[in-house]
């Protein structure tokens, strides 16, 4: 018996499984507005913003989710995929013999609802005959959620049965995975190109120096990771990057404090609507103003946001809004047709119980059943208008729609196989088409539409109205060059500013100096050091100095790269001038000399020494002092050449004469000895051939130097670095070193011969005074080898002339002076017999 009953019970409640297959747990959530058709598409907006949730204290049931606070943009939104609907069921070209119904759920704006939103739309309010569960949606498609966070619910629950999404405002870049979101779309571009362009936008006015704020979600998050990304490739500088969402108000204050504390007066606000309304209200308690704000779409044009006390902060704020568009009749039928035909009840109805309370589910909407003021504003209209239209054009390919015949209704009522979704999904993908107001409808690779932005400012008219002015525009779909457009001198700044506001770190490095990075602190944070010497920057903000080539220094203000000064010792400055003076001046000695004793040729004191020797020597004298003006002047191939071989065989030739009469005194004194025939020896012939002869080997060597590696000019860079010094290169150093030491050969060998004949018995011993002329002559270039050595530059030539100009003027003083003397001042001495002693004193 027990068996039996048990036996019964169990097929009693198989018996009504099976013709209760699906049930409701809970009542079925009604859409807010609903009409039936062949073709069901769903709809989900935050109508309303402010969620009131029920008592969870589990004493009794919890009352359903309410919501309060109409939000007019959803609306709108709702209104205009209505206005769409039905422009289409008219239509006799698109979908001519399909109707399409609609349930539109309100999401409140909270994760919760929008949860329940989601599938309540799914599930619908009945299920199929027979009370079987299909598996099946009764609806083709969603058109929703407006915020990305919602979309992001939304798509990840329906995206198991692949039923399409398309939202007209979602634009987290997250939502462009198509593995994790397959069968998502959107009338709207990705955050991926407005965050971007926000990084763009600051580049382009010249902030470096920026603070960012961002919503806690979604949206926020990738759109404000995206920016700092492309904000460091573009070497701008984020101060600080918070965060906060519409519940934390703790971080809110935080948030609010740190923009209080920063020195950045460019804040980028990658915020929701209803996160900025939060924050705008706590910059005015605290009187936070004259920040520039960039803002993105979702809340630059909202009309919620223009009162008296958000315009105090946001007064010349800039940012990226969807393009107005005018979708004709929108606005009369947001005022008559919505509310007769979207509406089970009108104001003032409500005559059965029913009805009561059908019509208080209305009753805060109803409010603005003659307000549409706003209705030009609404940018996103025209996204929703895209989204139906799109679903509309996807099933009318899909069902093999034609003018005459209709449509393929079957596929449409009853969808028996889950690839149905499939197919409306890869329709979706093909769609291509043009709106009435010339817009082209079609979805990338991520199934985004192509980014098209406005850039307004906000502005107040001369009445005192405040207006979204367009002052540029950001078109992805042109080449990278062209896509960003703006009009500066259009634009008023924070604060109503005609001046563009600054915000950068450290002020710009001017041209001379170079960016240094303090430490601890971002790249935008430097101190301005002027560029070393020989270094240029000519650009501001330059990150390095620029070394000079060779032949070029830096200017005083290092800011470009002028030639070298050239040094060399010049006929025109002061030291030329001098020096150019007494070479002249001993030539006129020289020649003054000559001439005393050309006119005293016959006197005994001219004679004495042979007056052949002596004119020579003045020859070679007056060679020397001219020799030392090749030395002035600039170096070239010719006057290198020239200065060293001239100077060599000048003062050899000089030296030889020396030689000579100091030969010639240690002869005559020989001669006079008894039985000494030596001076045929060295007669005058003799004295010739070997000044000759000494000369010429001289000129030998300075023609195997000149043929083997000659003196050339050279630019000498290395002494110093700020000038060149012009000299002339020696060439063959051995060349220069032979004609030297031949030169100091022949003085040494004179200076011998000379101080073995000082103590000669003459009354004018000539001996002696070429003594101290070829002590002079050694002496001054002993002393020239380190001093020509240690001077710089043109100094180095002074040196050699000086040298030069000392050793003439001794040979000419020490040999010369003591004779002109006599023949000026004592001609008594000028007698044969007083030169060899025979006169008394």
């Amino acid at each position: 018996m027990l068996i039996f009953l048990c036996t019964l019970l169990i097929y009693c409640r198989h018996t009504k499984a099976e013709n209760n297959a699906c049930q409701f747990i809970e009542d079925p959530k009604n859409p807010l507005l609903s009409k039936d058709g062949d073709i069901t598409i769903g709809g989900l907006f935050a109508i309303r913003s402010i969620e009131i949730l029920p008592s969870f204290e589990y004493r009794q049931k919890p009352q359903p989710l309410a919501c309060s606070s109409v939000n007019l943009i959803d609306l709108r939104m709702a209104q205009i995929m209505i206005f769409a609907i039905e422009e289409i069921n008219r239509s006799e070209t698109l979908l001519p013999n399909i109707s399409i119904g609609f349930r539109i759920y309100d999401s409140c704006g909270s994760r919760l609802s929008s949860m329940s939103a989601t599938m309540a739309v799914m599930n619908g309010q009945e299920f199929a005959a027979g009370h079987r569960c299909n598996g099946q949606t009764p609806i083709h498609a969603v058109i929703g959620e407006t915020e990305s966070s919602a979309t992001v619910i939304l798509s990840r629950t329906t995206g198991p049965f692949k039923i399409p999404v398309i939202s007209p405002s979602a634009t987290c870049d997250c939502l462009s995975n198509r593995k994790d979101f397959p069968s998502f779309f959107r009338t709207i571009a990705s955050d991926y190109h407005q965050s971007r362009a926000l990084a763009y936008i600051v580049k382009h006015f010249g902030w470096t120096w920026v603070g960012a704020v961002n919503s806690d979600n979604d949206y926020g998050n990738n759109g404000m990771a995206t920016f700092l990304n492309t904000a460091q490739e573009e070497g701008i500088c984020v101060e600080y990057s918070v965060k906060f969402y519409r519940t934390e108000p703790e971080k809110l204050l935080k948030a609010v404090n740190i923009i209080k504390q920063s020195t950045a007066k460019v804040i980028v606000a990658f915020i929701s609507r209803v996160e900025m309304n939060n924050l705008l209200e706590q910059l005015y308690i605290q009187n936070i103003t004259g920040i520039q704000m960039i803002g993105v779409e979702t809340w630059i044009t909202a009309k919620s946001l223009l009162t008296p006390k958000s315009f105090h902060v946001l007064r010349g704020s800039l940012g990226f809004a969807l393009r107005k568009i005018d979708i004709d009749g929108f606005s009369d039928y947001v005022i008559k047709a919505f509310w007769d035909t979207a509406f089970q009840c009108s104001e003032g109805d409500g005559n059965s119980s029913h009805d009561e309370v059908n019509c208080s589910r209305y009753e805060d909407i109803l409010v603005l059943k003659n307000y549409n003021e706003d209705v030009p504003e609404q940018r996103y209209s025209s996204n929703v208008y895209k989204a139906v239209y799109a679903v509309a054009h996807a099933l009318h390919s899909l069902l093999q729609c034609k003018k005459q015949e209709g449509c393929e209704k079957d596929l449409t009522i009853q969808p028996q196989q889950v690839k149905i979704y499939d197919k409306v999904v890869e329709a979706l993908k093909k769609v291509n088409f043009t709106v009435k107001f010339g817009d082209r409808v079609w979805f990338d690779s991520t199934g985004a539409a192509v980014a098209l932005y406005e850039v307004v400012n906000w502005q107040q008219d001369s009445d005192g109205s405040i207006q979204f002015k367009p002052v540029g525009y950001y078109d992805a779909s042109l080449p990278p060059d062209q896509r960003f457009v703006l009009n500066p001198e259009n634009i008023i700044w924070a604060g109503g500013q005609l001046k563009k506001p600054k915000s950068v770190c450290s002020e710009s490095c001017p041209p001379g100096t170079r960016k240094a990075v303090q430490k601890g602190r971002p790249v935008c944070c430097y101190d301005c050091i002027t560029c070393a010497d020989g270094e240029i920057s000519n650009e501001t903000d330059s990150n390095n100095c620029q070394q000079c080539p060779g032949e070029y220094w830096s200017n005083t203000e290092n800011t470009e790269c002028v030639l070298k000064t050239v040094e060399f010792l010049s006929f025109t400055e002061v030291m030329g001038i001098v020096l150019v003076f007494f070479s002249l001046f001993g030539v006129g000695i020289t020649v003054l000399v000559a001439i005393l004793f050309y006119s005293k040729k016959d006197t005994p004191i001219v004679k004495a020494n042979n007056s052949e020797l002596s004119f020579l020597l003045l020859f070679s004298l007056t060679l020397c002092f001219l020799c030392s003006l090749t030395f002035i002047g600039r170096p070239t191939r010719w006057s290198c050449m020239l200065r060293h071989t001239a100077f060599g065989i000048a003062f050899v030739l000089c030296i030889s004469c020396v030689l000579g009469k100091t030969i010639v005194v240690l002869m005559a004194f020989r001669a006079t000895l008894p039985g000494s025939n030596v001076m045929k020896w060295f007669g005058p012939a003799q004295q010739r051939l070997s000044v000759f002869v000494f000369t010429l080997i001289q000129v030998l060597i300075c023609v195997f130097w000149l043929t083997i590696s000659p003196p050339f000019p050279y630019k000498n860079m290395k002494y110093y670095k700020e000038k060149i010094i012009l000299e002339c290169s020696l060439g063959s150093t051995i060349g220069f070193s032979a004609v030297l030491g031949y030169i100091g050969l022949l003085a040494l060998l004179c200076f011998i011969l000379a101080f073995l004949a000082r103590t000669l018995p003459d009354n004018f011993n000539e001996a002696k005074f070429i003594t101290f002329s070829m002590l002079i002559f050694c002496a001054v270039w002993i002393t020239f080898i380190p001093s020509y050595v240690s001077s710089p530059g043109k100094f180095t030539v002074a040196v050699e002339i000086f040298a030069i100009l000392a050793s003439s003027f001794g040979l000419l003083f020490c040999i010369f002076a003591p004779k002109c003397y006599i023949i000026l001042f004592k001609p008594e001495q000028n007698t044969k017999q007083h030169l060899m002693g025979k006169t008394q004193t």
